[in-house]
């Protein structure tokens, strides 16, 4: 195996050290920190010249994490590593991949230009928003990892009952995540059931309307989505397959951002279980109802692959 190097960067130790732990190496010695004004100050403690270096850092919050990550990948550049990976299991700002009005930036596309621009040679991410992303980047190559093989893997287990009587749907929260809640239809269950969710958004955030496409009456409805922000959608989701006679509600999504009242929305919603991996740190309070499932695997294997020239595909071929 090539010479390589795995850093934590500090938005998420806990996944960096499973991400070591399972490829039976140390992190890198690194020292991260702030200065009074805010600024961040990376510094790297140990000699990068002819390795190839993995930086593991998590974008949300963004600004400062962000910041950190551009700073780590000069100083690898400046100390002569071999190539630079930026290990970013949550691409924050990738819900901002189009412009929607006038004069707005096409964020994503900015992130992507600064990723480059620093001398990035290759980004591993997860479950990105949307994998028309990868299109903003033209020297760096993308590969995308998937939350799905694990999720599946999990809930095979989870709803072993459910699933030998036949009585999971699963739920799509809208028309663009059709294609991925179907992906794991059709690798759990032997009809593939699936029920889609139509809303229509006036602000971000907030949902006008929204109507239920599909029989989920005295099933189990298992609600799929790539991240979960204020658990709004979800809870009102929620609400109407159970008014459509679903028997239970679940609700898995691979990044768990939780952000404002998320937590007491989930509490007060008749979700049961929230499934949501680590890709962002669950070092905080989380509502009982969540369950993480750690993708520290996926990485690590992804991980060697890399510095073995294998292919990353075969990740997801025997699911």
């Amino acid at each position: 195996m090539n010479d390589y190097r795995i850093f934590s960067l500090g938005s998420n130790d806990r996944l960096a050290d499973k991400i070591a732990d399972r490829l039976g190496v140390p992190l890198g010695q690194i020292k991260c920190r702030a200065f009074s004004d805010g600024e961040q100050h990376v510094q790297f403690l140990e000699n990068l010249r002819g390795k190839s270096v993995f930086l593991v850092q998590s974008t949300n919050p963004t600004a400062d994490n962000w910041a950190r990550l551009f700073l780590a990948i000069d100083a690898a550049r400046g100390a002569s590593a071999r190539d630079i990976t930026a290990v970013v299991p949550y691409f924050g700002y990738a819900r901002q991949d189009r412009k929607a009005r006038p004069r707005e930036p096409i964020s994503a596309r900015v992130f992507a230009m600064m990723l480059e621009s620093v001398g990035t040679d290759r980004l591993l991410t997860m479950d990105l928003h949307n994998d028309a992303i990868g299109g903003f980047f033209r020297t760096t190559n993308v590969d995308y990892l998937y939350a799905r093989p694990v999720f599946i893997s999990f809930f095979r287990e989870f709803f072993k009952d459910t699933l030998a009587t036949d009585d999971l749907v699963v739920v799509s929260p809208d028309a663009g995540g059709v294609v991925r809640a179907q992906s794991y239809a059709k690798r759990l269950m032997r009809s593939a059931d699936l029920a889609i969710i139509h809303k229509e958004r006036e602000i971000p955030n907030q949902i006008a309307r929204m109507k239920l496409i599909g029989d989920v009456k005295g099933k189990v409805a298992l609600i799929i989505d790539d991240m979960a922000d204020t658990c709004g959608t979800l809870s009102r989701a929620a609400d109407i397959l159970i008014e459509n006679g679903a028997r239970e509600v679940y609700a898995a999504a691979t990044h768990g951002l939780l952000s404002g009242q998320a937590l007491s929305v989930i509490d007060q919603s008749p979700i049961k279980r929230l499934f949501i991996t680590d890709t962002i740190s669950t070092d905080r309070t989380l509502s009982p109802k969540i369950e993480v499932v750690s993708v520290g695997g996926i990485f690590a294997d992804a991980i060697t692959r890399i510095t073995s020239g294998e292919s990353l595909s075969a990740l997801f071929e025997t699911e």
